[in-house]
């Protein structure tokens, strides 16, 4: 059975409430696509008005972060039981930003995918490289290392219906794009990974996605490969030009 695309939006930390609002009904038009599963991953306090927004479209709202406990004295942390109540099915963890910017790691991120699943939440995996470990041959390595810890103690069954998304980093925010080739490469790699750890099936199965500045131009070549299963779209789910990413073909 083929995989269904899944292209995603982060918004990252930009849209106020009454903003994300205003956008998700400008783009509920433009994504209408039902050949690819559509997802805007919003900032914290946009969740609640967004699904309600998004309620009779093909838009589904996920989150951009979550904690790995239940509950308890962990100041300014959202809980996965948070997500599941306001309706969240998606989670990003382990964004290139929040390692870089707040000392996530691999075990941190494996342990929120854990969680995640445990609460029948979806994780998207993040993965990718510096431009260093590009350009000294070791991004392969490096991913599968990423990719290992992360799936810790995750079931082939559990495994099946994870998200991994492949962002080289030094390709965010920078338009910078990697060629389709490094884009595929990767994803073939990351691909070969799991069915190491698992099994065929498992590999066969899994959703992985490209991103790092996708735009409009690029998305149709991106995802005609044979392991790029749709994308996380930065800066361009901010626009109108998240329609014309969705609507690819």
């Amino acid at each position: 059975m083929a995989r269904k695309k899944l292209i995603a939006g982060n918004w990252k930390m930009n849209m106020t409430p009454s903003q994300a609002v205003e956008l998700i009904n400008t783009l509920k038009p433009l994504v209408a696509n039902d050949e690819v599963d559509v997802l805007l991953c919003v900032p914290a306090i946009d969740i609640i008005p967004a699904v309600e927004a998004a309620k009779g479209s093909n838009i589904q709202i996920g989150a951009e972060n979550m904690y790995f406990e239940e509950k308890g004295a962990f100041t300014g942390e959202i809980s996965p039981a948070m997500l599941d109540d306001a309706g969240i099915k998606y989670v990003i963890i382990g964004h290139s930003e929040r390692r870089q910017y707040f000392a996530e790691t691999d075990e941190t991120v494996n342990k929120k995918v854990l969680k995640a699943i445990e609460h029948g939440i979806t994780p998207i995996i993040c993965c990718g490289e510096s431009l260093t470990q590009r350009e000294q041959g070791v991004t392969i390595d490096f991913i599968r290392q990423q990719i290992k810890i992360a799936f810790l103690n995750v079931t082939a069954a559990q495994a099946a219906s994870v998200v991994i998304a492949y962002e080289p980093i030094w390709a965010i925010g920078t338009g910078k794009v990697a060629t389709t080739e490094q884009a595929q490469e990767v994803c073939k790699a990351i691909r070969e990974c799991i069915a190491e750890i698992y099994d065929d099936a498992t590999a066969a199965a899994i959703r992985i996605q490209y991103g790092g500045s996708v735009t409009a131009a690029s998305a149709a070549e991106l995802f005609a490969q044979a392991d790029i299963d749709g994308g996380l779209v930065g800066g361009a789910s901010l626009k109108e030009e998240f329609g014309k990413i969705v609507c690819y073909k």
